[in-house]
């Protein structure tokens, strides 16, 4: 690791972490790979995080999750002498002895101090691996001490809090510095703490999701809407999911949508409901509340022109594909009645079953066709009935019931 952080490697956190919104994410990557080719050890080392998944990059920027290659580049990282790829590869378990080995570095130490230096100069990333050094205990094999190293247990108890407790100071300046996943590990530290080491301290955790809200991370506005949604206070939470969307950031469009489909905290808008979910389907086709909404609102003509069609279509892929019972009522009827697809009561009596609510309606389409063997299904006119009386008053479903009649015996058979 040189003692700055190359051109690229500075680019590339300001468009991975520190400025997600600038939209250059993919362009980043591609620049690091050069970089990383090119022998920048840092750049493996930031490369490898990118490739580990939305715990360690935000998934808003579509990249690909490869542990293998992460691990290679991880290990290519401190062969290339990055201090930055040691502490990496320390954290996440792969440095070594064999790895370890090919480092360029006398100690532990010296690539730790390399990496607080460069922290200490205000760079945000390094502030966040050197909070982790201290947060997950790491600092024991960078000093190279352990409770032996100490003449009483009080007095190694008393290095561990020390040591553990600089976390905190570090974690405040990525968070605040761009590293929205420092506020991670701050939650954790303060509503756990650590053992019987640190206290937790809740109430200094209650506010960080608005603080990253209003530092402009897309995660953390969709985070704290989420809290303002379930305190009800919409109008609140609609602001930051449109935030949160304005960065196209997993489910945020989707809620955007929900809120004015709903009309809590803003004026009901159909039409505006509707270009919200496809928004969210634009960045994610198969996101289940999107066709489910969008499903339903082709079904009613909600926001768009009625169409059967679109409505199967989208409710299909909730349903068949992603195993969502939400929409199956809107689904069995378009089965049941042949709108928009061939009529198949076998498939809608598939979708009928998972409509586990009360529904009068279903229970007519239910006992319908178990009355009239329909669909695959064995005749079975007592079961049917039991649906159709259930129905209660709903007009088709006493209308179903004309056709069948109690014996003597109180057996339910087809009228002549």
């Amino acid at each position: 690791m040189a003692a700055v952080l190359s051109a690229e490697v500075k680019q590339a956190l300001q468009d991975i972490y520190y400025n997600v919104r600038t939209g250059r994410g993919k362009e980043a990557f591609a620049l690091l790979e050069r970089a990383s080719a090119a022998g920048d050890g840092d750049a493996s080392c930031v490369l490898a995080r990118c490739l580990c998944g939305y715990q360690y990059v935000w998934s808003g920027h579509g990249f690909p999750e490869d542990d293998e290659r992460a691990t290679e580049l991880l290990h290519k990282s401190v062969e290339q002498g990055s201090a930055l790829g040691v502490l990496v590869a320390l954290r996440s378990g792969e440095l070594t002895p064999s790895v370890q080995k090919k480092m360029p570095f006398e100690s532990l130490r010296q690539a730790f101090e390399q990496v607080e230096a460069l922290a200490r100069e205000g760079d945000a990333f390094c502030q966040y691996v050197v909070g982790n050094s201290y947060f997950w205990w790491d600092f024991l094999r960078i000093q190279g001490k352990g409770k032996d190293s100490f003449p009483s247990h009080a007095e190694f108890k008393a290095y561990l809090k020390g040591e553990i407790s600089k976390c905190e100071d570090w974690f405040w300046k990525a968070f605040r510095g761009g590293v929205h996943y420092a506020a991670n590990n701050l939650n954790r530290y303060y509503t756990q703490g650590d053992e019987d080491i640190i206290a937790p301290q809740p109430e200094k955790a209650k506010d960080l999701w608005k603080i990253g809200a209003e530092l402009g991370y897309p995660t953390h506005q969709f985070i704290y809407a989420e809290e303002l949604k379930k305190a009800e206070r919409f109008q609140e939470a609609l602001h930051w999911y449109q935030e949160s969307a304005a960065a196209n950031n997993h489910d945020s469009w989707f809620y955007v949508g929900w809120l004015y489909s709903t009309g809590k905290g803003v004026e009901k808008d159909s039409a505006r409901a509707v270009s919200c979910f496809q928004k969210e389907l634009a960045l994610d086709p198969d996101h289940m509340g999107g066709n489910n909404h969008m499903g339903k609102a082709y079904f009613l003509g909600e926001g768009v022109p009625q169409d059967y069609a679109k409505a199967v279509y989208h409710l299909t892929i909730a349903h068949d594909k992603l195993g969502s019972s939400w929409g199956a009522f809107y689904l069995a009827k378009c089965h049941f009645n042949g709108w928009g697809t061939p009529q198949d009561y076998g498939k809608a009596l598939q979708c009928l079953n998972d409509v586990d609510w009360q529904n009068q309606e279903a229970d007519y389409m239910r006992g319908f066709i178990h009355a009239r063997g329909l669909g695959g299904v064995r005749e079975d006119i007592p079961k049917g009935v039991s649906y159709l009386q259930k129905a209660g008053n709903f007009d088709k479903a006493k209308e179903e019931l004309l056709n069948y009649k109690k014996t003597l015996f109180g057996k339910w058979v087809r009228r002549k």
